[in-house]
């Protein structure tokens, strides 16, 4: 077992929150945040991150012509198969099928 030291250059209010974390949180803990946020910033820079609902709802229907839409809107049980096996929760399929709803609807 060792120990570890780490010098950063902090404001006041981020020692005060600095020292409630390392008080508070297990090594552990401490650990698996900084794993998450050097993932997330791996993620980020390498262009590929893409989180929560409204970029899955967006990068599902911005690309979408009204005659893709109404296909889509036609066959939209195989869709929900599609979106299942994506790992898509239902409602995030609610979501993108009331965005090509209005796309089929706008033409």
């Amino acid at each position: 077992m060792g120990d570890f030291t780490l010098q950063l250059k902090l404001t006041e209010e981020q020692d005060r929150e600095m020292k409630i974390y390392t008080s508070y949180l297990s090594t552990e803990m401490i650990l698996f945040g900084l794993r998450f946020a050097f993932s997330r910033c791996k993620a980020i820079s390498g262009g590929y991150l893409l989180p929560g609902r409204k970029s899955i709802v967006k990068k599902e229907t911005r690309m979408l012509s009204r005659s893709q839409a109404d296909w889509r809107l036609r066959n939209w049980k195989s869709m929900i198969r599609s979106y299942r096996q994506r790992g898509y929760s239902y409602p995030t399929i609610s979501r993108i099928k009331k965005q090509v709803r209005s796309y089929a609807s706008k033409g």
